[in-house]
């Protein structure tokens, strides 16, 4: 809590610090206007950026594998547009970082390989993955497909007494 409060007044007063020193240096209007060129710079680069990472993650899921080094850098191509939709220097330079991908992609891999995922365990994938076998994923092989509905409630019975189930192969039966 503390760090995000002090993040949150830090980061406004450099950036109020550098927008002016840089105002006296090349004055007002031109000071803004590359504010807004960075801004409007940011917004293509995130575009582009953001449709060749969706690219990517659509490549590896059709190839059964997990996007993890894309989604990361999805996140980081919403952070670096974040920020270089603020006005401000310091946070222009950081939105870059996260949105030029030869800076982007070394960071995400260098985020991935000390946060220390050493496997990753998705049911259903099998290329390069432990596949987890749980209750709803066993290897029977049978999938039944039918509606259900319990005697009682459709004849207007105790709605306290135990449920039947019938398939619909019973209920075409009853009915003949």
């Amino acid at each position: 809590m503390r760090i995000g409060a002090l993040v949150f007044f830090l980061v406004p007063l450099i950036e109020m610090i550098i927008l002016i020193e840089v105002g006296g240096m090349i004055g007002a209007l031109p000071t803004v206007l590359l504010v807004v060129l960075t801004a409007v710079v940011g917004v293509w680069l995130l575009r582009l950026e953001g449709m060749a990472t969706l690219m990517r993650v659509q490549e590896k899921l059709n190839q059964g594998e997990v996007p993890g080094t894309e989604l990361l850098e999805g996140v980081m191509l919403l952070i670096g547009g974040a920020l270089l939709l603020t006005p401000g220097f310091a946070t222009d330079a950081f939105g870059f970082v996260c949105l030029i991908p030869g800076l982007r992609r070394p960071l995400a891999k260098r985020i991935i390989s000390t946060a220390g995922f050493q496997s990753i365990h998705v049911g259903g994938f099998s290329r390069g993955f432990h596949q987890h076998q749980g209750p709803f994923n066993s290897d029977a092989g049978t999938t039944i497909d039918g509606e259900f509905f319990s005697h009682g409630d459709a004849h207007g019975g105790n709605p306290n007494e135990p449920k039947e189930l019938t398939s619909n192969n019973d209920r075409r039966n009853d009915n003949s």
